[in-house]
């Protein structure tokens, strides 16, 4: 049985809960998906988009809930049927819940935004700080409206460190998010072109993300990137909230964690950097000069939460890129292999200049071929097709042989493209996806990228169905 997370008394009161049935003497966990729930866990009937979480209230009970929170409005609907806690708003007492565990936490709590690099932030931390303590950060990117009061919910009470991601889609969201976390650290990754669809400018995206620093504790640290156009306006919102010091990070002469160094690899990059002077070198086991970059903000937050610089340089050399983030697998395939790398998650402007750059990186065997199958970056408002057609660039600077593409943003990228790259196009990803597993050959480099919702994991999923992987001590 897993450790126990709340006092089924402790969680009821923490909620402003009325209960119903008998209270569970404790609760092992947090879920709002029957899916993945465990025996033990609290179940949040939390209203989505498209699901009602009320519909599966009975189901998470049957396979072994200890606790269902359901709101006044279904509390007849559940008479009898087992232990609830029931409140007005699901939601709002998920992050009273939150709100009460995070004011106990005796952690060190940093939380990461960001344009891009916000996961993998999240990730490195993660690993870095579960080599000196034990660290909580969230499954996936839970970094919304319920997925950071989730998160502070499934924190243990007895951790050292704390790590949280906090996104937004529109204006007003960073805010109330990182009043719920109450950062002793903040870290904004980048600034760049996403959800322009909701913002009128990037300062606009840097006003918001740099809500964090307001919501810091007092006296705590902001961690600000030295290279972008708006380090200066997040270093002055920073000065005007309760933070007591700012470190910055990036290759800027005047950063206080300074990239002296890299040399980029495939698969590794090795780094060396000084840290409010102190000279670190280090390995970084994630590839990537976007990597590289993060990397520099992670150290800066070690620093600042007082955690050991060298062991946390060390553990760096472990970090991995997540699946749809950069995850890399060898496929075989009829005379030979060729490598995939998923970067399906996510797409925008400067997440898909920092994958191209990437894959020119990668060698190819014989007579492979970097291939890039791209998808449609999304919620970039107005400033969509020419941002699309900017990536022609870096594909053709970068040796990318083959472009694949899908949808009605990337088609303008594909006609730009010289007609020997152009590998070929259809306005879906779905009729896209026979095309590539069709072109694919021995020794390719195969790079499949987009925005989450231009739908181009399947692609990814098709290829691993059609080629077997080759074991990694292969």
């Amino acid at each position: 049985m897993s450790a126990p997370l709340w006092s089924g008394d402790k969680l009821i009161a923490a909620l402003g809960a009325r209960s119903e049935g008998a209270v569970p003497p404790v609760v092992t966990g947090a879920s709002i998906d029957t899916r993945t729930l465990e025996p033990g866990d609290v179940f949040f009937a939390i209203t989505g988009e498209a699901r009602n979480g009320h519909d599966f209230v009975k189901g998470a009970l049957e396979k072994g809930a200890a606790l269902a929170v359901i709101d006044e409005a279904h509390a007849a609907e559940f008479n009898g049927a087992g232990a609830l806690a029931i409140v007005p708003d699901v939601l709002k007492a998920m992050e009273a819940a939150g709100s009460a565990r995070r004011a106990e936490l005796k952690a060190g709590v940093v939380a990461v935004t960001g344009s891009v690099g916000k996961t993998g932030t999240k990730e490195a931390l993660r690993l870095v700080l579960s080599r000196q303590g034990k660290t909580h950060a969230p499954v996936a990117s839970y970094n919304n409206h319920w997925g950071v009061p989730l998160t502070l919910v499934r924190t243990p009470a007895g951790v050292a460190y704390g790590v949280y991601e906090i996104g937004m889609n529109s204006p007003g969201e960073i805010v109330p998010l990182a009043r719920l976390v109450r950062p002793q650290v903040a870290i904004v990754t980048t600034i760049a072109p996403v959800h322009l669809a909701a913002f009128a400018s990037l300062e606009g995206i840097a006003e918001e993300k740099a809500g964090v620093y307001w919501e810091l504790e007092k006296g705590g640290t902001a961690i600000v990137n030295a290279d972008i156009p708006q380090s200066e306006l997040l270093r002055d919102i920073a000065k005007s909230g309760p933070a007591g010091r700012i470190i910055t990070f990036g290759e800027s002469p005047d950063a206080d964690v300074r990239l002296v160094s890299c040399a980029l690899k495939p698969d590794i990059s090795t780094v060396e950097a000084r840290v409010l002077g102190q000279p670190v070198t280090y390995k970084l086991g994630s590839p990537g000069k976007h990597i590289v970059l993060n990397s520099l903000a992670v150290l800066a937050a070690v620093h600042a939460l007082g955690a050991d610089l060298a062991l946390a340089a060390l553990a760096l050399a472990d970090l991995r890129p997540p699946a749809g983030r950069g995850a890399r697998q060898v496929l075989q395939m009829p005379g030979g292999r060729f490598t995939l790398l998923d970067e399906s998650y996510n797409g925008n402007p400067a997440s898909m200049r920092a994958a191209i750059e990437n894959l020119g990186r990668l060698p190819v065997e014989g007579r492979g071929r970097r291939i890039a199958v791209l998808g449609d970056m999304l919620e970039l408002g107005p400033s969509g097709p020419e941002l699309h057609k900017g990536l022609a660039e870096p594909l053709v600077t970068n040796g990318i042989d083959r472009v694949f593409a899908c949808g009605p943003l990337m088609k303008g990228l594909y006609e730009s493209l010289p007609s020997a790259m152009r590998g070929a196009y259809a306005p879906a990803a779905g009729e896209l996806e026979p095309l590539v597993l069709e072109a694919v050959r021995a020794g390719d480099v195969v790079t499949v990228k987009g925005s989450l919702g231009s739908r181009m994991g399947p692609i990814v999923k098709a290829l691993l169905a059609r080629f077997p992987a080759v074991p990694s001590e292969d």
